[in-house]
């Protein structure tokens, strides 16, 4: 057998290199400390994947509208105040559940907060949704019709996305989103 040194260094860290110094490793070290920050986990969940198709048609659905004279037609406001105001409201509650702030918040009932904006979001994109549908008349706005179409689509496609996060915070709400084995009664 070797005879082992008679001193043992445990130190692991290095002397910072003149690269790393000058930004060479500082886009790895930023991804990397942004990935620890974020919750993997909330990105691959269903409603994450809701929340996301919330935001990009909701931002679809807005800028379809945007794109027209919505100004001629005094429902369209409402289309539009719903639209812009949600998806801002959505993007902001995405980036606090992504980032884990509702681990730092903790005095904020977290499960009835969610529940409650999807289910207001829920009826207030399909009120803006009806208006939107009701108010596309082919020879009325002929060259904004198809833009007024795709806009009433879009906003039913992003109504039933709110819906269907409603129902999943309600269940998680409930906390009866467990298996079927959790929820039966022994008789």
């Amino acid at each position: 057998m070797a005879d082992f040194p008679s001193k043992v260094t445990t130190e692991t860290s290095s002397t910072p290199t003149q690269s790393s110094q000058q930004g060479g490793n500082s886009l790895r070290g930023l991804t990397a400390s942004v990935t620890n920050i974020m919750d993997m986990s909330f990105i691959r969940s269903i409603p994450a994947i809701l929340m996301m198709v919330e935001i990009c048609l909701g931002l679809i659905h807005w800028a379809l509208i945007a794109s027209t004279s919505y100004t001629a037609i005094p429902a369209y406001g409402w289309v539009m105040f719903v639209a812009v105001t949600l998806w801002i409201l959505t993007t902001i509650l995405f980036l606090m559940i992504l980032f884990s702030t509702q681990q730092k918040i903790t005095f904020i009932p977290w499960p009835l907060t969610v529940m409650v904006y999807n289910a207001a979001a829920t009826v207030l994109y399909l009120t803006a949704f009806l208006t939107n549908a009701s108010t596309v008349h082919p020879y009325q706005h002929f060259n904004f019709y198809g833009h007024l179409g795709a806009a009433a689509f879009f906003g039913a496609v992003v109504t039933v996305a709110y819906g269907a996060s409603a129902f999943l915070s309600y269940l998680d709400w409930k906390g009866d989103g467990g298996n079927a084995a959790t929820n039966t009664v022994p008789t």
